[in-house]
């Protein structure tokens, strides 16, 4: 497993493990706390989650899925709702994630997306948070380049280390100035849905010569090859979410390939890179 580095000098894998609808279904639940439990042994042990995702329940499930596990082996990354994301919600919301994490921190804790609360009393909170030893760094999610622009104006914003967004081959519109931002600003880029979500524009992207042709050559998975695709950018961690060990296999070896000159110019020829600024898209 490659790694990257944040500006703190953390060094995180760039593979991880997402959990959106994931401890939703109770017939579902013990598959999937197998299938994060394997990719941590797999040496996927960022685990991204959320205070939204199933109002709880995702939290509730990787709490039970690292009970094996050392918690100082671990990466765990959660988001707060905007409406929490002030003074006078945010401690009790970040306490009730640790409660249901069963863990004492987070390694991460995340904006989810912009709200009304002002960004200098949210980056005041964190702050205050990681003084008290309950998270130890911070960032945002869904933040689009005047957002981080703005962020970065407040004082300690630039202590911002990530930022979450939607990214993947169908879906290139941060390449346009967002990623150049946050490369600058050494910003770690999180790429959430790196697979895309269902429907028609995964089936279209999976049907893509470019993909297939890869796919065949390599004798790996269209799936294997988006996630390729987004891992093979600079300073990038890709959180798939798998609900099954085999899914969660096929991601691990995803992050070990490395695309050729040709790949990523067939890649681009089919999906090209934005020439002008579009809206972040959110899913």
């Amino acid at each position: 497993m490659d790694f990257i580095q944040l500006k703190d000098g953390t060094k995180l894998p760039i593979l991880g493990q997402g959990t959106w609808f994931m401890g939703e279904k109770k017939q579902k639940k013990e598959e999937e706390i197998k299938a994060l439990q394997t990719g941590i042994e797999e040496k996927m042990t960022l685990i991204d989650t959320a205070e939204m995702y199933g109002d709880g329940l995702a939290e509730l499930l990787v709490g039970e899925s690292i009970k094996p596990f050392k918690r100082e082996d671990l990466f765990l990354v959660s988001k707060v709702y905007p409406h929490n994301a002030g003074k006078e919600h945010i401690f009790d919301a970040c306490n009730r994630t640790l409660q249901r994490m069963q863990t004492d921190y987070l390694d991460m804790y995340l904006l989810h997306w912009r709200g009304r609360v002002p960004f200098a009393e949210t980056v005041d909170c964190m702050e205050e948070l990681i003084k008290q030893g309950k998270i130890r760094r911070w960032g945002v999610s869904n933040l689009d380049t005047m957002d981080m622009e703005e962020l970065f104006r407040v004082k300690n914003g630039e202590n911002c280390m990530v930022n979450q967004v939607l990214y993947h081959l169908g879906s290139r519109g941060i390449e346009y100035n967002l990623l150049p931002f946050m490369q600058k600003e050494q910003i770690a880029l999180m790429a959430y849905c790196p697979l895309a979500q269902g429907g028609t524009l995964r089936h279209n992207i999976l049907n893509a010569k470019s993909v297939n042709e890869i796919a065949i050559n390599r004798g790996i998975t269209q799936m294997q090859v988006l996630l390729a695709f987004v891992l093979n950018q600079k300073s990038t961690i890709a959180i798939p979410k798998a609900s099954s060990c085999i899914h969660t296999k096929e991601n691990v070896d995803a992050a070990s390939i490395k695309l050729t000159e040709n790949e990523i110019k067939a890649l681009n020829l089919e999906f090209q890179k934005p020439k002008e600024k579009t809206y972040l898209d959110i899913v």
